[in-house]
């Protein structure tokens, strides 16, 4: 797909995944919306980008259906289009079902699931009037099999990927593409300032950054694949535990202990990186 003067809106925009995507669409030529629910971090992260293409930037809650709305008049009124939608925002509340509030848990399916849903419904009419665009979904290795200590989490990105897979059949034979990436760990605050309350099992996957999360959303926009695991290897394994639960239960053990051993040496280098 060429980003050549399309325009992007990317919600989580203001950081990790969503501002690293917002630098590589900048770099490819498309304008961009960001949206987050803080503004000061939202104007950093345009103000860096300004100098390449148009940013702007919309400070919402997801959740709030009717700012959903509003986002779409306001960046059809700054650009006259929109070609992509890019929905990356997300929340988590980790531990165990009983030690969650129910509140955080519904904010939880609120912001990775009920979100996305509103705002790719939302964007629909605004790609067919453009001619055509693409709805990029993050979801999460959680959203390939079930993940214990994040039970609401894995639910939420079980329910986007389910979401993705039916949107993309109903518009198979349109000029709008519908894809969904599932990353594993990455290296950004999402997982890493909540770093003692991310069970070790997560951990005992390789880290990804979010450049390269961020470049297979720029990929999924142009090529045939609806769904791309990161790393592939991981998502190979979460599919067999998918299917085989019982294989799952017997490899835990082991992957929570070397889910540890990491969780530790990050946590002792990040030590050192603060006396530094």
């Amino acid at each position: 797909m060429i980003f050549k003067d399309k325009t992007v809106i990317i919600t989580g925009g203001s950081d990790g995944v969503g501002a690293a995507a917002a630098r590589k669409f900048a770099a490819a030529g498309a304008n961009l919306m960001l949206v987050a629910r803080g503004k000061k971090n939202l104007e950093t992260i345009a103000a860096d980008l300004r100098d390449k293409t148009r940013v702007e930037v919309y400070a919402m809650d997801v959740a709030d259906a009717e700012e959903c709305v509003n986002l779409f008049k306001k960046t059809e009124f700054e650009f006259g289009r929109i070609d992509v939608l890019v929905n990356n925002a997300g929340f988590n509340e980790r531990g165990l079902v009983e030690s969650i509030s129910a509140e955080g848990m519904g904010r939880t399916i609120d912001v990775n699931l009920k979100a996305p849903i509103m705002l790719t419904r939302i964007a629909l009419p605004y790609l067919r009037e453009a001619g055509g665009g693409a709805i990029i979904n993050v979801a999460s290795l959680a959203g390939r099999t079930p993940v214990p200590e994040s039970a609401a989490y894995s639910a939420s990105k079980f329910g986007l990927r389910a979401f993705t897979y039916a949107l993309a059949e109903e518009l198979r034979d349109t000029s709008i593409k519908v894809a969904v990436v599932s990353p594993g760990p990455i290296d950004t605050g999402f997982i890493m300032t909540d770093i003692d309350k991310t069970s070790d099992l997560t951990f005992s996957q390789p880290l990804s950054t979010a450049d390269e999360v961020a470049q297979v959303i720029l990929d999924l926009c142009g090529n045939n694949q609806l769904e791309q695991s990161i790393p592939r290897l991981s998502g190979y394994l979460t599919m067999v535990g998918y299917l085989m639960p019982w294989f799952s239960r017997i490899l835990r053990p082991a992957l929570e202990r070397k889910g540890a051993r990491v969780k530790k040496a990050l946590k002792a280098k990040a030590k050192a990186a603060e006396k530094d």
